[in-house]
């Protein structure tokens, strides 16, 4: 039987200059490809990720431009359409002043006191 992973992302926007992705949610992808049975936690600053319709498309550091900008938004809403649960502690987001409304449809917002519940649903737990 295959193992249940609830893969947990707080560090938002690693190495997404360089990659144009998260590197967590583009493994989850290639996972879930592969047949593993993944759920996906958003918490901290990876709440962001969720956000509708964000635009990076004038990204610039000094005289690098970044002329593939990262769309991790459309990457999650794949994932939901793959059937990947996507959580993200609801704290989070007040803190940040994120409205249910902004996030992609099928993102599912927790409290953090129900964190521990959702572990347990899975096998495995791995934080990034």
């Amino acid at each position: 039987m295959a193992k249940r992973i609830l893969q947990i992302v707080e560090s938002a926007y690693r190495g997404t200059l360089e990659e144009q992705d998260d590197t967590v949610v583009w493994l989850t992808h290639a996972m879930k490809g592969a047949g593993a049975e993944l759920s996906l936690l958003l918490q901290g600053h990876a709440v962001n990720y969720a956000v509708r319709q964000q635009d990076a498309s004038g990204l610039s550091f000094g005289d690098r431009r970044q002329t593939q900008p990262p769309r991790i938004h459309e990457d999650l809403a794949r994932l939901v359409d793959k059937g990947v649960a996507v959580h993200l502690v609801r704290e989070d987001l007040e803190e940040r002043g994120i409205d249910a409304e902004e996030l992609i449809p099928g993102a599912r917002p927790i409290a953090f006191a129900e964190l521990p519940r959702l572990c347990a649903e899975h096998d495995l737990v791995w934080r990034w």
